[in-house]
């Protein structure tokens, strides 16, 4: 009865949030979970494929995407946090969207993006079947701290699977004896040929020249990523290789897919029908803001989320500026890190060429002073998010365009053009 009664009330502050204009991903959680403290837990641990967790630094919530639609691909009914809410709450959140009114949840696996310091927590209470560590970067370091104290946050989620754990095996910091020694189930590992290797750097390749191939610790499975050309990867797993045309933008996403497949292999197993998985995976398209385009007044404009040097950089390097109209949004908030010391170590030769048109946000002459230092040219800078956005979409109208954002900033972009464009609700 008790629990009827959390998923009621639950269900009726997410009823009242969402009408006063908010998504209502997390505070119907945090109300839930302070009727019921096991909510969450409940919920998930009747699931008859149990609980699976992605997390690192970046891709998180293109991965779990792309995993999800992958498994509904061949038949299985998943739970999962679309919204990108990586909190308990937001899980919460998430459980009262999908559950009927007397708490029923009809899934056969939960797929769950966690941040890394509460994927601690989460995965030592639930225990995951299997986990899918993609990497390590500097990020929010007024949060996690120094990257060391981010792969121990991860392995300790390793520690917690009960089934398999897939690791990227280019990233140094999951690649190594110390990480995997305490690791007492399968694992598995995903990563790029050598020909590629060059164009995923790890936060440590940014200040060495030397990027070396890990494989030589995973002699069980591995899915590789062994050549790319545009929008066409070709991917190798379980003895063959396989071609796919892809729609998702950025060769960062790319590495996600194989990471997805590599995690798919292993909950699937010799069940998964592969021309059905490649098929889907042909069709999959970003998740909201990482690559994202959104048509305004006739022309795309295309929202790609930037929170660190890596992704920043990959960022730049898989959007070609040319002919485009660019904007670049930082903010400062705590979903953001405070601390934006980090873009010093992008490099923004590439937008020499076209310059950029508007910078917004709330540290927009922190990143106008950045630019200055690579002589990149700029035309507006304005603190205020809504007149820079109107700004920049009147300007150069001929143009597609593309805005870098810092998390906060994206909510709000995708907010904005919400009013006069067609835009993906979150949830």
């Amino acid at each position: 009865m008790a629990k009827i009664h959390s998923v009621l009330v639950g269900k009726a502050v997410r009823h009242v949030a969402r009408l006063r204009g908010g998504s209502g991903s997390a505070l119907p959680g945090l109300v839930v979970e302070k009727i019921d403290k096991r909510f969450v837990e409940n919920a998930l641990k009747k699931l008859p494929r149990g609980v699976v967790i992605i997390s690192g630094t970046n891709g998180k919530t293109t991965t779990t995407k792309i995993v999800v639609e992958l498994l509904e691909s061949q038949g299985l009914k998943v739970f999962t946090n679309k919204t990108g809410s990586n909190f308990s709450r937001g899980i919460a959140a998430a459980l009262l969207a999908d559950m009927n009114a007397r708490g029923k949840l009809k899934a056969d696996i939960a797929v769950l993006e966690m941040d890394e310091a509460h994927g601690v927590r989460f995965a030592e209470k639930i225990r995951p079947r299997y986990s899918l560590l993609l990497n390590v970067m500097r990020d929010q370091l007024d949060r996690f701290g120094e990257i060391d104290h981010t792969a121990r946050l991860l392995q300790r989620i390793a520690e917690s699977t009960t089934y398999g754990v897939i690791v990227n095996r280019d990233d140094p910091r999951l690649s190594n004896e110390k990480f995997l020694r305490d690791i007492e189930v399968d694992i598995y590992s995903y990563g790029v040929s050598s020909e590629l290797i060059n164009q995923f750097p790890s936060d440590d390749d940014m200040r060495t020249l030397s990027m070396e191939k890990r494989e030589k610790l995973f002699e069980r499975d591995d899915t590789c990523l062994k050549t790319i050309s545009g929008k066409t990867a070709t991917i190798a797993y379980g003895g063959k290789t396989e071609k796919v045309s892809l729609k998702l933008g950025g060769i960062y996403n790319v590495l996600n897919a194989v990471g997805a497949i590599a995690l798919c292999r292993q909950i699937l197993g010799k069940n998964m029908d592969e021309k059905k998985m490649l098929k889907t995976l042909s069709k999959i398209t970003p998740a909201f803001g990482r690559g994202e385009d959104i048509l305004v007044n006739g022309k795309t404009c295309q929202i790609i989320l930037v929170k660190n040097p890596s992704g920043f950089r990959l960022g730049l390097k898989s959007f070609k500026p040319d002919g485009v109209s660019t904007m670049i949004a930082i903010n400062d908030n705590y979903a953001d890190g405070r601390d934006m010391s980090w873009l010093w170590d992008v490099d923004f030769d590439s937008l020499k060429a076209e310059g950029v048109c508007e910078i917004s946000g709330s540290r927009a002459y922190d990143m106008a002073l950045r630019l200055q230092y690579d002589e990149v040219n700029f035309t507006h800078v304005n603190t205020n998010l809504s007149r820079s956005l109107k700004s920049f979409l009147s300007a150069e109208p001929d143009k597609p365009k593309r805005i870098y954002c810092t998390y906060t900033a994206m909510l709000e972009v995708r907010k904005q053009l919400g009013k006069i464009a067609e835009v993906k609700e979150l949830g």
